[in-house]
């Protein structure tokens, strides 16, 4: 598996694997409306010009994906890490995670989002150092999780 910088080309497998992936949460909550599942083409090409995208490949096929942006002058935003279905729990996200932070390593924090009932995603981001900040409750089927890790490597 080779990890690398995704560009505008990758847009379009990117966007496809994401609403793979998000079917689950989809699921969890109930709602197929959910932002990633209804993002179109031309967002996600946009996205392009304010965020960092990774991309896993696995021969020569997009596997998994991460974005990130700098949110704030000292907080870096992690949003919508996404692998295969089939390949997930095989370390990929979790490589993701450490190659985005690689990345934007000057930052003091990282801070990302996910719903209350998604336990894979929340025990994901516990195992790489995560905490929870806060919860805010959106409706009564959903509250969003945010949390972040201090960047021990800032002095």
């Amino acid at each position: 598996m080779i990890i690398a910088q995704a560009n505008i080309d990758d847009a379009l497998e990117i966007l496809s694997l994401q609403k793979l992936c998000y079917q689950s949460e989809a699921k969890i909550y109930n709602d197929y409306t959910i932002p990633p599942l209804i993002q179109t083409l031309e967002e996600i090409q946009s996205e392009f010009e304010e965020y960092f995208f990774l991309k896993a490949l696995k021969d020569k096929r997009i596997i998994g994906s991460v974005r990130a942006r700098m949110s704030a002058p000292d907080t870096c935003y992690i949003g919508r890490l996404i692998v295969h279905p089939d390949l997930q729990n095989q370390g990929i996200g979790t490589r993701l995670m450490d190659e985005i932070e690689k990345k934007f390593r000057e930052c003091m924090r990282w801070e990302l989002i996910t719903g209350h009932n998604s336990q894979k995603n929340i025990k994901l981001y516990e195992k790489c150092g995560y905490h929870i900040k806060k919860a805010e409750k959106l409706t009564s089927r959903l509250s969003l999780i945010y949390f972040e890790k201090n960047n021990e490597k800032i002095e």
